[in-house]
Order: C-alpha cells, then structure tokens, then sequence
C-alpha cells in the first residue's frame, strides 16, 4: 500500500518538481527495490511512472542520481529492460555522461550497464544516442586517478561497455576501431592493485582478443608486458585462469607471441609446469594443461619459436626436450608438439637430429604402442616427419631404426596416426633407393596401404596412402616392389591417382605408372586394362586444363605402353595419333618435342 501511495504521490510531484517531497519518494522507492526488486519493478512498470523519470534526469537536479540509481535497479530484472528504452531514459542518461558529479556518473554508468545486459534493445539504444565513445573519452580523461571513488567509477564504466558488446561482434568491433584497447590497457597499467578493476579490464580483452581485428591494435600495446606482470603477481588458480583466457587468443598473433617471449612468459610457464607436474589436483592438472599448452603455441611463430630455440642451446629448449621421457601424458604430447614446431627449419632439424632427439622420440612411441594415447602418437610422428625433411637427416633417422619404430603402428585405426605415419614414411624414403625397396617389399605395408586407398571418409589417408605407394616405386625402382604392388591390388589406385585434382599427386602417379610400364609390364598389364589406364591417359592429353608436365609424362606413359599387345591396341584404337600431332605446335618446348618423339613412336609402331 505504501508503495501505491509513493508512486501516485511521485507522479504528482514529478509534474511539479518539487525536490523535497521528489526525494522521499525516490528514497521510498529504492527501499522497496532493495526488499523485493522483481515486485516492485513490476508495479513501477504498471504504474507507467518510467516515461516521467526521463524529464527527472536533468544534470540541475539534485535527484538525478537517485533516478539513474531506481533505473539501475529496476534493469536488473530482463523484463524492464525495454520497457526503460521505450519510456525515452537512454538519451538524458547518455547526455548525463558528461556531468562533473561522481555519483551522477557511477549510477548513470550503472543504469546503461542493466539496460544493455543481454538486450538488444539497450544496445541500440545506446549505439544511437552515442553512449559508447563518450564512456571511452571518460575512461581516458579519469585514467590516471588511483582514488578509490575513481576507481569504483572506472570499474562501472568498463562493465558497461562489456554488457553494451559482448558477443556481439559489430559493437567490438566499433568500440576497436574507437581505441577502447590502448585505454584498456593502460587502465591495467595504473590500476594493477584494484582487484575489480584488473578483473573488468580481463573480461573485457578476453571478449575482444577472440576478433581477428583487435590483433593488431592490442599487438601495438604493451599488453604483453602488462600481462606477465600481471601473471607474476598471482597466487590464486581462478586469477591466472583468467589471464590465460585473454593469453590463449592473443597468442595465436606472431607479433604478440615474441612480445609475450620477450616479456618473459615462457619462464612462467616452466615455473608452473615444475610446480605441478606431480599433482592430480583437478585445478593443478588444468593448469599444467593450459600452460604446456600456451607454450606450445609460442612456438608456432617463427620468431618466438627461434628466439627460444637459442641454436639448440637455450634454456627453454632444454627444458621442453625433459618433457618427453616425463610420466606425464600431457607433458609428454607437449613436449612432441614442440619438437615438432622447433623442427620447421632445415638447421633446427638437423641440430636436433645430431643432438639425439630421435632416439628420444622412438621411446616415446616404444611406450605408446599398446593401448596408447593417440594424441601423443599423433605428436610424436608429428615431430619426427618434420625431422626426416632435411636430405642430410634421411640416412641417419633409417639407421637408428625410425621405420621399424613408426611401423609398429601400422595397426591403429585412429586417422589422424596413419595420416602421420604415412607422411613421415613417405619423407624418410625420398631419394633413398634401398629404404623404399625394404618398405616396398613389406607386404604387410603394402596390402595395409591398398586398404588405405580406399578410406573414402578420410580424404587425407587416402591421398598420402596413394603417394607413399607411388613413392615406394619411384624410389626404389625395383621390380620386386612392383611385383609386391601388383599382387597387393595396388595399381587401380595409382592409375585413379593419375586423376586427382592434385597436379603434384598426378604427377606422381604417372611417373610411377612409367617405371611399372618399363619394367613389369607383363606383370601389371591386366591390372592397367582393367583400370582403364588408356582411356584416362586419353583424356589427360586431349583436356586444355591439363598441366604442361602432365601431357609430358602421360606422352612417355603412352610410349612404354607400346611393349604390351592388347594396351598398344587401345592406344589405336583411341586415335591417340590425332591428340598427340596437335600437342607438337605446344608453346612449352619439353612438351612439344616428346609430342614430336611420341607421334614417331606411334607412327612406326603402326
């Protein structure tokens, strides 16, 4: 009834403005808010006083802040939200923005901040009336002053613009292009000491770093340096949460990885890693995680990751190199990942082959073999097909036994090990006759990679399944293996490899193809019939698309096929004479001539 008789009473002295009798009312109804918020939102809202409180918001009025205050009370609930913006409050509280009185601007900031939470409505309310860039200007011009008022008001302020933009990304995105990021950091700067403010100002990069845009903007900061110092500082497991959340985003900018590096990140990480790494404590478990984590993505800049590698002396390499023998899961896939980004240079790679780190990484598989964890192998081959890149580090890595190493997981069922099992095999035998014509002779390989070939829904298996069949005969160049490859149902694969979209896998293909047809063509002959190989290689010459290097070694396919009777009769058949004369005016030279030898060929066979 009291709160009957105070709204009717306020409509009145609303009109009159009457600031004694205004005051008791407004006093009268925050107390009523404070007891039971939802209810009395709910009788304001129905009392339709909302659309007076527009002309009670004046910065003359000794009352406004407490008008600002009912608002700010009244939007904690979702349904007043709109109603606020219809009954015209959003514009006289964005003009209040500029007031010079402290608790005109902490409750005005207060209410803008319940308006836009979760409300679309607010929101553009807000955008229209300008509220934003007036609230960064404030921010800026009252940044330097560490009072605690100040600092309640900075707070306010920054929790309005993160329920004005969050995940929303056009409002981030203006409230970047604004500059809100260089304040927000020197914010952090001053007022390190505040813990809600710090906290305020986390939240907000948090949301702004997940926008490609702010990248740059928060990479001409110091925001790295802040960060770390920040980091330094914390005991608390829920604190440094928190920092790693703005972190991870960030880091994924290479400028901003070697400002981290240079800030000193990495020896916190280590820091946490050695304190942890014995705990099965849930929160020090996901710390560990987070940490080993971040460090690995330092080391996808090739700066920072080059800086820390220190020619393979530095303090940090050392360091994540200890990972790898560790018990830990989660250090040991840590440590794999890292060697596997240490190793994206020829002289990184040769280091650390020199320096041992194979023998380190087939122990690791060693203990995965049974029941292992996946996302170790995963790393772990990772790392060392990345390794096998360099010439030099071929013949060392087959001599200490890496092949029979990796083909003990010629078993697993998990796509993303055979992908990489694949990968690192096919490197190893680049350029290495007798290491291809071993591998090419293992039958058990060889029928597992013709299953492969046929792995439909995982298009990546089944391309690097296709070339490490095609590399074991381009290497090698040895009958046995092609006879392995025949018997195994292989040729179907690498004649419909010959078709991919691929020019290098094409290539490839018909290079293999060649070195079958000049060397066991008896043996494969039905296999190519029956694949259609003459028709496709038809079609590759007659196709404009095709690349210049493609109609060159499909001409020298077609050649070598000429030895076989039944294949030669469906080169005639196919009028391969008419295709192969007009290749001869080709404006690639390679090309034309062997247009000119292959039409020859043809013509005196015929």
């Amino acid at each position: 009834d009291n709160l009957s008789d105070t709204l009717k009473k306020l409509k009145i002295t609303a009109v009159d403005k009457t600031e004694d009798s205004l005051e008791g009312c407004l006093d009268c109804l925050l107390q009523a808010l404070t007891q039971n918020n939802i209810e009395t939102s709910e009788k304001i809202q129905a009392s339709g006083i909302l659309q007076l409180f527009a002309s009670l918001l004046t910065p003359q009025s000794s009352c406004t802040a407490k008008v600002a205050n009912i608002i700010a009370e009244v939007a904690k609930n979702e349904f007043m939200r709109t109603p606020c913006v219809d009954a015209g409050l959003i514009s006289p509280l964005v003009q209040l923005l500029n007031s010079k009185d402290q608790e005109v601007l902490l409750q005005t900031g207060r209410a803008l901040g319940n308006v836009c939470y979760d409300s679309h409505e607010g929101r553009s309310a807000v955008d229209q009336a300008g509220g934003a860039q007036i609230v960064i200007d404030r921010l800026r011009s009252l940044c330097s002053r560490t009072d605690p008022a100040n600092e309640k008001l900075l707070t306010v302020f920054c929790g309005m613009l993160m329920n004005y933009s969050n995940e929303n990304d056009s409002l981030q995105s203006q409230l970047i292009n604004m500059g809100v990021i260089p304040t927000l950091v020197t914010l952090l700067g001053v007022h390190c000491h505040n813990a809600a403010l710090t906290e305020m100002c986390l939240v907000a990069f948090g949301n702004l770093a997940e926008l490609e845009s702010s990248k740059e903007q928060f990479a001409s900061t110091n925001i790295a340096e802040e960060l770390v110092k920040l980091f330094k500082k914390q005991v608390e497991h829920d604190k440094r949460e928190m920092i790693f959340e703005v972190l991870a985003p960030l880091a994924e900018n290479d400028a901003i990885k070697l400002q981290l590096v240079e800030a000193g990140l990495v020896e916190c990480l280590l820091e946490i890693v050695q304190e942890k790494v014995d705990s099965d404590k849930e929160d020090d478990v996901a710390e560990l995680k987070t940490a080993s984590d971040l460090m690995v993505l330092l080391l996808l800049g090739d700066e920072s990751m080059q800086k820390l590698f220190e020619g393979g002396k530095g303090n940090v390499f050392q360091r994540v190199l200890s990972w790898i023998p560790s018990n830990n899961h989660q250090l040991q896939l840590a440590g794999a990942l890292a060697i596997a980004n240490f190793a994206r240079n020829d002289g990184n790679c040769i280091h650390m082959v020199d320096s041992g780190i194979v023998e380190n990484l087939m122990a690791l598989l060693d203990r995965h073999v049974e029941d292992g964890n996946v996302t170790v192998q995963h790393a772990a081959l990772s790392a060392l097909r990345n390794l096998a890149i360099p010439v030099v580090n071929k013949a060392k890595m087959l001599s200490a036994g890496v092949t029979e190493t990796v083909l003990k997981f010629l078993k697993s069922e998990m796509p993303p090990v055979q992908f990489k099992l694949l990968g690192t095999l096919r490197m190893l035998i680049d350029a290495q006759a007798e290491a291809a014509e071993q591998l090419g002779k293992n039958v058990k390989l060889v029928e597992r990679l013709v299953e492969w070939c046929e792995a439909k829904d995982h298009a990546g298996v089944m391309g690097e399944s296709n070339r490490l069949l095609s590399a074991l005969i381009r290497h090698s160049k040895s009958k046995d293996v092609i006879k392995a490859i025949v018997q195994s149902g292989g040729i179907k694969h690498l004649v419909t490899m010959a078709t991919s979209e691929h020019v290098i896998m094409q290539n490839e293909a018909l290079v293999a193809l060649a070195l079958i047809a000049a060397l066991e063509l008896g043996t494969a002959e039905k296999d190519l019939e029956s694949a259609k190989l003459v028709q496709i290689l038809h079609r590759l010459l007659a196709d404009e698309r095709s690349a210049p290097e493609i109609k060159y070694n499909s001409m020298v396919l077609t050649c070598a096929l000429i030895g076989s009777e039944s294949l030669y009769k469906e080169v005639q058949d196919l009028a391969f004479l008419d295709v192969v004369s007009k290749l001869r005016s080709h404006e690639n030279k390679s090309v034309a001539q062997q247009a000119s030898l292959t039409e020859q060929r043809l013509a005196v066979e015929s």
